[in-house]
């Protein structure tokens, strides 16, 4: 054997949830997704679970599971997010660690990253500890066994850190070959200068720490690691796998091991079909006898270092000049805008480091009253990070409340807790990485900010919101209209603030829209619904409610109030109020005994009874009476919801006008014509009404299973006529919905019918005007059947069956039209049972087949 080669895949993407409802909201830049999360995520993260290897047609051959192959680390907030939004893609991460680990005696894949990439040089002591004991428990929770190794952000690091590593038993970390000074063999005492990273590459080194441990680390070739990330190696697969195989040196002691390290978001984010080159690479060097494919932990198993390092300390990856991309204006940036200048990232950090200062003494202060050991339970915090359930709260603050807790205490011992999760998460090292204060990653960071000042000041009545402020002006953004730091705190964070007022106030106005139930979630608050009443005269529809809502995270609650109304088509309001903040001495209880449904009741009937009168300005004046002056509207929306209820809205008055128009085009079809033939201009209004009408009318045609190919050619006649142009995005997804939705319904049904009405919509696609479709996550449930249930009937067609010969037909054809090679596909699943010892599909029962089948590919394909 020759040598070894290891693959390394950074993912990773920085926290976005809303730090007030622990949930993403809509981020327009991200466009067409939700999110940036849930786009990079559809063009890296789940199609590497599933990567297509294809043939000199590009018809597909094989899906591979590149996790199960290359070495890796996730983010664990990203591996939450994906756990909790595409569970098959999160199953098959977390399979291929178990696999891998099978094959490399023990040593799996994945390995660990600081909790919420923390620039650790950066962080004191305690933050770096804590980074590292929630990123192992993380990664513990997740992968079901310990890491090896870890991830350190940008791998920027420096010897305390390194320590900490050590202390919780993490045998070793990556680096760029810029990081390391000088080498020289064990137990020699001449160094060699490798300051111009010039160190070789292919063989592990040790660093002794100051108190006497070690660490390995591996530095990555450059080179490589460059020319994919940045100069287009991923273009030609073909080059990627050449490049690792002149890369591997003879061997004059241990075999060699080649190994990169990229951003994981190379492979099909930043180089699009980049998981597909991944893929193929992997196919070839698995072919080779005298290669390898390893990771980090079974390399270091097998051999250990000959050699130590010294390493250029507060170094990193991405920043020529250590880690002062994150605290200075050093010159490093996107290069998007050349002229931009990033000075504003000291007083940024100056803010947030005095922030973490003030946080710090009140942490000290107000939870040594409540806790054992206030930076003990901080570490083991993460317990509940983890499984936000009351059981876990409980299971915690037994074991580090110093007394019994009241409710109270119980809430201020969580929310002191939170204020600490925050001030590490306003530290996510993209605050700084990129060009622009009032980006994304820069707001985002600022509202961790604001949150841990919020919580601050419920704990320990201080506050530092102004103070912060004064120091973020310094911060000037190279956007004039933007201002400086605090003018984009104003503008982006002061707005997302929320609390149980305005979860009460979201549920208030959406409950014209939603049926609730008793019980309702809204991110992390739980709303119980006490009391509901609502009335529907003329135009006007109004509300009464009485709502109980609970934060999941801090167990804050509180009850309250509210009315609701709708008086013109589209102008919903609403005024909410907590119960105990109402004083009504004078109150007679009518239907409870109960103080505030006594209080529901009477704001019920003042309401309901002045909307029967008709009277607009009594039911106004019985809204303030109970309830106070205050009016909330749609703009005073969760961001979401508000879309989401804008949506519903408009979706009623689109269908409106499409109706309206499509009439409009039928009653002057004959007109337009006539002005055609007269070659006079055709009046704006008869365009616009012709092609909103076709193309609706194109739509439900291809969603007819009689539809023919003359109906489609007549259309688009029409369609041509009128010189309108399809908009090929709006096609491309209105036919990938409508393709995934008829394919799901295959997959749960796969019988003959249902495969021919998909085969018959596919064959009438190549009358359309669309370049390509994305039918990624068709042929997926293609390749679940293909493996679980086409075997079973070429079986029973081999033996005779002439109904399961015409299903084998019809679902070859399908494979063909979804551009798979089902032959080839076949033959490497028949290779692979041999290989792995289990008996051919033709020598099993094929029902026995089809069960075996399921037990194996359920957690393969989604």
């Amino acid at each position: 054997m020759q040598g070894y080669i290891c693959i390394h895949g950074h993912f990773y993407q920085p926290p976005r949830e809303n730090p007030w409802i622990e949930r993403i909201e809509v981020q327009d830049s991200a466009s067409p997704f939700h999110d940036w999360n849930a786009r990079v995520h559809a063009e890296c993260y789940a199609p590497n679970a599933v990567s297509r290897i294809v043939d000199g047609a590009g018809r597909i051959t094989g899906i591979v599971n590149n996790y199960e192959y290359i070495s890796f680390n996730f983010g664990p907030t990203l591996l939450s997010w994906i756990q909790q939004h595409d569970p098959d893609t999160y199953k098959k991460i977390i399979e291929a660690d178990r696999i891998s680990a099978e094959k490399h005696g023990g040593h799996g894949n994945a390995i660990a990253q600081a909790f919420n990439h923390m620039i650790m040089p950066l962080a004191n002591r305690k933050d770096k500890k804590t980074q590292t004991i929630w990123a192992i428990n993380s990664f513990q929770k997740h992968f079901n066994r310990l890491p090896e190794g870890m991830w350190l952000p940008e791998t920027a690091v420096d010897t305390e850190t390194l320590e900490i590593l050590c202390e919780q038993n993490i045998r070793f970390t990556i680096l760029s070959p810029r990081q390391a000074k000088r080498v020289r063999l064990l137990r020699s005492t001449k160094w060699q200068d490798v300051s111009d990273g010039s160190i070789d590459p292919t063989m592990p080194y040790l660093i002794h720490l100051p108190g006497g441990e070690t660490i390995t680390v591996f530095f990555y070739h450059g080179g490589i690691a460059h020319d994919l990330a940045f100069g287009g190696l991923l273009q030609h697969a073909e080059d990627f796998e050449n490049r690792l195989l002149q890369a591997m040196p003879a061997s004059n002691g241990n075999p060699p091991l080649v190994h990169v390290a990229t951003d994981g978001e190379t492979y099909g984010h930043h180089h699009h079909f980049g998981d597909m080159s991944l893929a193929f690479v992997i196919e070839q060097i698995r072919q080779k006898p005298d290669i390898s494919m390893t990771n980090y932990g079974e390399y270091l198993s097998l051999f250990s270092p000959t050699h130590e390092v010294e390493i250029f300390e507060h170094s990193s990856w991405s920043c020529i000049h250590g880690i002062e991309r994150w605290r200075a204006d050093c010159g490093c940036q996107t290069g998007g805008h050349p002229d931009w200048n990033q000075k504003w990232r000291q007083p940024l950090r100056e803010s947030l480091d005095w922030l973490r200062y003030e946080s710090i003494q009140i942490y000290n202060a107000q939870a040594s009253k409540l806790l054992r050991d206030p930076w003990r339970a901080r570490d083991e915090y993460i317990d509940i990070i983890l499984s936000r359930t009351e059981e876990t709260r409980n299971e915690f603050l037994s074991r580090h409340a110093s007394k019994t807790l009241n409710n109270e205490e119980r809430s201020t011992v969580l929310q002191l807790l939170e204020m600490q999760r925050n001030a590490m998460l306003m530290f996510t090292s993209c605050g700084w990485f990129f060009d622009e204060i009032s980006g994304l990653e820069s707001t985002q960071i600022l509202r961790y900010a604001a949150r841990t000042m919020e919580l601050a000041e419920r704990c320990s009545a201080l506050s530092l919101e102004s103070l912060f402020m004064q120091r973020l002006e310094e911060a000037q953004s190279n956007i004039r209209e933007m201002g400086n730091g605090a003018d984009i705190y104003r503008r982006f964070v002061l707005g997302s603030k929320s609390h149980l007022k305005e979860v009460a106030i979201h549920f208030a106005l959406s409950s014209f829209f939603v049926n609730y139930q008793q019980q309702n979630t809204l991110g992390c608050y739980i709303i119980e619904l006490k009391n509901y009443e609502k009335k529907h005269i003329g135009a006007t529809l109004a509300a009464a409610g009485r709502i109980h809502t609970r934060s999941t995270i801090t167990e804050e609650e509180a009850s309250f109030l509210f009315a609701a109304l709708k008086e013109d088509p589209h102008d919903y309001h609403c005024t909410v109020k907590e119960c105990s903040a109402i004083i009504n001495p004078s109150l007679i209880t009518k239907r409870s005994e109960h103080h505030e449904e006594a209080l529901f009741w009477e704001l019920a009937d003042a309401l309901l009874n002045n909307l029967q009168s008709n009277d607009p300005e009594a039911r106004l004046k019985s809204i303030e009476k109970n309830l106070g002056h205050e009016r909330y509207t749609i703009k005073d929306l969760f961001k979401d919801e508000q879309e989401e209820l804008i949506n519903t809205v408009l979706d009623g008055e689109l269908e409106y006008i499409q109706e309206t128009l499509e009439k409009i085009y039928k009653k002057t079809s004959f007109l337009t014509d006539l002005l055609a033939d007269c070659g006079h201009r055709i009046p704006v209004p008869f365009v616009i009404a012709a092609e909103t009408t076709l193309k609706r009318k194109l739509i439900n045609l291809f969603q007819n299973p009689n539809t023919t190919h003359e109906s489609i050619r007549l259309l688009l006649d029409e369609i041509s006529r009128w010189q309108i142009t399809l908009d090929q995005d709006w096609l491309e997804r209105s036919l990938r919905k409508h393709f995934e939705e008829e394919m799901a319904a295959v997959a749960a049904n796969p019988i003959i019918t249902n495969i021919s009405r998909i085969n018959a919509k596919l064959s009438h696609l190549y009358l359309l005007p669309v370049h390509q479709i994305n039918l990624w996550k068709t042929q997926n449930y293609y390749f679940n059947l293909l493996t679980a249930c086409y075997p079973v009937h070429k079986i029973k067609a081999q033996n005779g069956d002439s109904a399961a010969h015409k299903w084998v037909e019809e679902f070859k054809q399908l494979g063909k039209s979804l551009s798979i090679n089902v032959d080839t596909v076949d033959a490497s699943i028949e290779l692979s049972k041999k290989e792995e010892g289990c008996p051919s599909s033709a020598g099993e029962d094929p029902a026995t087949s089809k069960v075996n089948e399921k037990e194996k590919i359920v957690d393969i394909f989604p």
